[in-house]
């Protein structure tokens, strides 16, 4: 009988909360990325579900990406479609599922959005925040 390689169980989910906000001028939602996110514990991967609002004071479009144990390689998470916006954001919330397996030790992921905004007048600024999860099995 051939035996069947062990596969690796997902932990629970982490509640994912990252929302940047305009440091100039009034206080401005840009963007907003809530979810969740899981390590399995063999090590190697992740597994997400995320909501990027756009918030109603930003311009253009958030930027969001992830990174792997703090690389500077962006990873562009999968889209899985949209959502009707809630209070506060604009259009609709963009929706991301997926897993990624990496092809060592997976420590951590890093989310970065940017958003953008326009003050006083037609001045240009962005900003961009981050949050870490690390992988609870390593």
């Amino acid at each position: 009988m051939p035996v069947t390689p062990a596969h690796a169980a997902y932990g629970p989910d982490q509640t994912v909360y990252l929302a940047v906000t305009s440091n100039s001028g009034p206080p401005t939602l840009l963007a907003e990325v809530t979810g969740t996110l899981a390590f399995d514990d063999g090590n190697r991967k992740f597994r997400y579900a995320l909501r990027l609002c756009w918030g109603s004071g930003s311009y253009p479009q958030p930027n969001f990406y992830m990174t792997v144990n703090g690389t500077s390689t962006a990873l562009s998470p999968t889209g899985a479609g949209t959502a009707a916006a809630p209070p506060g954001c604009q259009l609709y919330l963009s929706l991301y599922e997926g897993e990624y397996t990496h092809s060592t030790t997976l420590t951590n992921v890093t989310l970065y959005v940017t958003g953008g905004w326009f003050y006083p007048g037609q001045t240009y600024n962005s900003r961009t925040k981050s949050v870490t999860y690390d992988n609870p099995y390593n």
